[in-house]
């Protein structure tokens, strides 16, 4: 079962600042190359990084360098590459914070191009 809701998932094409914002999780927007265009308030404040700092910049090198391995960046490149991205997994954020284990949905709207890094936290 994913700690994201399904309704959050079938309404993805359609989530703004106000809808990201409200969500009980991280939600990162990037483009096919892995920057930025959404960030939102409650990944701000877990990774301590302003939003006005992370959007157009590229997540995996720029705001979090700690993903930017295969587990993650490689997973989220080969994903983009088949246009099908969907992958649910645990992992441990470690850039600029103590480290934080966290669950990842990696997932790409195909109808309308868009990429999202969804973060909860997971108990230790």
């Amino acid at each position: 079962m994913s700690f994201v809701p399904p309704q959050f998932i079938s309404q993805i094409p359609a989530v703004d600042r106000g809808t990201a914002d409200a969500q009980p999780f991280g939600i990162v927007q990037v483009d096919d190359s892995g920057v930025i265009k959404m960030y939102n308030r409650w990944e701000s404040e877990m990774a301590g990084v302003p939003v006005s700092a992370a959007e157009g910049r590229n997540f995996f090198t720029q705001v979090a360098p700690c993903t930017n391995n295969r587990l993650m960046f490689g997973k989220f490149k080969d994903g983009v590459a088949k246009g099908d991205l969907d992958s649910e997994f645990n992992y441990t954020f470690t850039y600029k914070m103590k480290p934080t284990n966290v669950q990842i949905r990696l997932f790409r709207h195909a109808s309308s191009a868009t990429n999202w890094v969804i973060v909860g936290l997971r108990a230790a």
